[in-house]
């Protein structure tokens, strides 16, 4: 099919904007990851580099001697761990009760959900619970606030109610109470949406930062996006650990902070690969109803 002159020059104005668009996005990760591969001296020879003569691991070396890192690196792995389970856990079983049309007072909770989606309390109201609860200077502080989400409890509650309602029936009619056709019926049938759904927890809670900064006074629970924006606005490169690499030679601060980006980034990077397949199919949730 030919096509005029007008359609090429568009088409290729718009893949060349693209394409600047792209390489502007990618420069900045870039330059990132090649700085933490950037041995000492050629960072504080050339101070600028885009690409190095000789890679070097010292600066990751560094970040994992020191205690702080690492105990960081547990911490946000933990959020990550346990508040991802307990978030899907608390958002699948409230969205599946919000589903039963049988359930007593089923428009007066779908109301109360639908208003924490339309207003929140704010930072001192959030502050003061959270103190009353005993919760400052506690990991649950980072979970328990943000456990599940009105969003994603209305956006799981349509996938259930796309679920035929002659399959639960059937299960019922075979022995299952509401609990087990919950377990054996629904949540197989959910892998797309809790894999979705997961991916969005995993992610909220790896990069907590502004309820650690609100919450976490003590630096043995910081989280690792908390560890490094202190390295950021802090000058010093130490985080409370010695040099494996032996303490006469001078880490460029540049490097260190870059290397600590990188070990922030790529996990995330790394685990959505795999979830790709149900996270297309998940994000559609309740956007078409039959």
């Amino acid at each position: 099919m030919n096509t005029s002159w007008n359609d090429r020059t568009f088409t290729a104005a718009n893949a060349g904007l693209l394409t600047l668009i792209g390489l502007v996005t990618i420069f900045p990760l870039y330059y990132v990851f090649v700085v933490s591969f950037t041995s000492a001296q050629e960072y504080m020879t050339k101070g600028f580099v885009l690409f190095p003569q000789s890679w070097s691991l010292i600066s990751y070396q560094y970040i994992f001697s020191t205690k702080a890192f690492v105990n960081a690196i547990g911490v946000s792995g933990f959020l990550a761990t346990a508040g991802t389970l307990i978030s899907l856990l608390l958002t699948s079983s409230f969205s599946y009760t919000l589903s039963r049309k049988r359930l007593k007072g089923r428009k007066t909770l779908m109301v109360l959900v639908l208003i924490t989606t339309l207003f929140q309390a704010g930072i001192i109201p959030d502050y003061l619970l959270v103190k009353q609860l005993g919760l400052i200077n506690s990991l649950w502080a980072l979970i328990v606030p943000v456990m599940t989400s009105g969003w994603y409890v209305l956006l799981m509650k349509g996938f259930y109610d796309s679920i035929p309602d002659a399959l639960q029936e059937a299960a019922s009619i075979d022995g299952c109470n509401e609990i087990g056709v919950w377990v054996k019926i629904i949540l197989p049938l959910s892998i797309p949406s809790m894999v979705a759904f997961g991916l969005f927890f995993a992610v909220g809670y790896w990069n907590t930062f502004f309820n650690a900064m609100l919450y976490i006074n003590n630096s043995h629970n910081w989280p690792l996006q908390m560890l490094l924006r202190n390295m950021i606005v802090d000058s010093s490169t130490s985080m409370g650990g010695s040099m494996a690499m032996g303490n006469d030679l001078q880490l460029p601060a540049e490097t260190i902070k870059m290397a600590a980006v990188v070990v922030a980034t790529v996990p995330i990077l790394l685990v959505y690969p795999f979830l790709q397949k149900h996270f297309a199919k998940g994000a559609m949730i309740g956007s078409i109803k039959e």
